[in-house]
């Protein structure tokens, strides 16, 4: 029986599917993760034939301590991921260290977890990279600005998705950055791209090819949405574009993906950029090696009508892929701010869309899932939602 420890096994919240997935394939399921197993949904603690808990995910002094303990229980780990982008670094450390021969080891991560690092893969895989500079001084920073001429982005270089990073409009916000800045940070200035983020989310096998694709869709800026604490939206293909596809499988090939579910974004740009392409073309954007948070894996479900925490598990166990999509569709995704004021109020919202809605919230800002035939529909529906007064 092969052994999987699936680290922080309860979060993000759906994440238990997988470890369900995994036990109904036949795996024997270890978790590691810092809360009470009894705290654990009944569902994960079912799936789970064994769980330690640690005070920290951050320690990793107890995170090995705690594989060292199932493997003297169960023998040689034969996996060991988290699925979570924010600790992919640990995870290759703890493969390294016990020699689980599944997934990335730590000399893998560099121009996986370092963007000026990965944007060598795009460029192997022949996808145009944004302009970037190397934070260091005032003097430096603005001749890189003058060159690529406002707005820019500045970001980590090691760093999670769109957080801590920021859009610059102007000399002063430049300044103020470069002051306040964390200097053991490095820090990336990139010309700003307009244009959709177009993401190729895949499941790709032990040989590296991919058993199932589909992709996610930003319509707006997403640094624009986090900076301004605006409304969000994006929605989910059963089937990315080709280009999108073949960009894709390309930049998968060149980080030599094997056995992983993968995020890889790209811009589509909405206008024309010099350096990068036409309108409509694709640009590199960034990479996680893990799959996209949020609601995303359930959407991409609704989507395609598949389940895609199966397909993850059939590849893991060496089984062939159940890929049996069923009718396609939209699966779109509304966050509204609290504080707003909508001239479609919630009540009224899913009162109207309440046959499509697989999610409808109403907490503290409002959430929305649904799940549209055509892109008319789900149009409308984005209309609807975010018409504000």
């Amino acid at each position: 029986m092969k052994n999987f420890v699936f680290i922080s096994p309860n979060y993000p919240d759906n994440y238990w599917q997988f470890c369900r997935a995994l036990k109904q394939r036949g795996l024997r399921v270890l978790g590691i993760g810092d809360v009470h197993r009894e705290s654990l949904r009944e569902e994960l603690q079912q799936s789970l034939d064994d769980y330690i808990q640690v005070s920290s995910l951050h320690s990793y002094e107890e995170l090995r301590k705690a594989v060292a303990d199932l493997m003297l229980r169960y023998g040689p780990i034969d996996w060991l991921e988290s699925n979570n982008e924010y600790w992919l670094e640990q995870d290759a450390k703890l493969r390294t260290e016990f020699h689980i021969e599944s997934g990335f080891r730590s000399t893998d991560m560099p121009p996986i977890r370092n963007k000026s690092l990965m944007k060598a893969h795009y460029v192997r895989a022949n996808v145009p990279i944004p302009r970037y500079y190397v934070a260091d001084n005032l003097k430096g920073c603005t001749a890189f600005v003058r060159q690529v001429d406002y707005p820019v982005v500045v970001k980590p270089d090691n760093g999670h998705g769109i957080t801590d990073a920021y859009k610059l409009k102007n000399d002063t916000e430049l300044e103020a950055f470069l002051e306040r800045r964390d200097p053991d940070t490095t820090w990336l200035i990139e010309e700003f791209v307009r244009g959709e983020v177009n993401s190729y989310d895949a499941i790709i096998d032990g040989n590296g090819n991919p058993v199932y694709e589909t992709g996610i869709v930003t319509p707006m800026s997403i640094i624009d949405i986090v900076n301004n604490n605006d409304n969000g939206i994006y929605y989910v293909v059963d089937k990315p574009a080709e280009d999108i596809c073949a960009a894709g499988r390309a930049v998968a090939k060149s980080f030599g993906v094997k056995s992983r579910f993968v995020h890889i974004e790209f811009f589509r740009l909405t206008q024309d950029h010099p350096g990068l392409g036409k309108k409509g073309d694709i640009a590199a954007l960034e990479v996680s090696m893990c799959p996209c948070g949020g609601y995303a894996l359930d959407m991409m479900n609704y989507a395609a009508s598949v389940d895609v925490y199966a397909i993850w598990a059939d590849m893991i166990a060496g089984n062939e892929p159940a890929v049996h999509p069923g009718e396609s569709a939209y699966c779109a995704f509304v966050g509204r701010k609290a504080g707003r004021r909508f001239l479609i109020g919630h009540d009224r919202l899913c009162t109207k869309y309440g046959g499509m809605l697989k999610l409808a919230e109403n907490s503290e800002g409002s959430r929305y899932i649904g799940l549209f035939k055509d892109r008319e529909a789900m149009d409308a529906f984005y209309t609807d939602a975010l018409w504000c007064e």
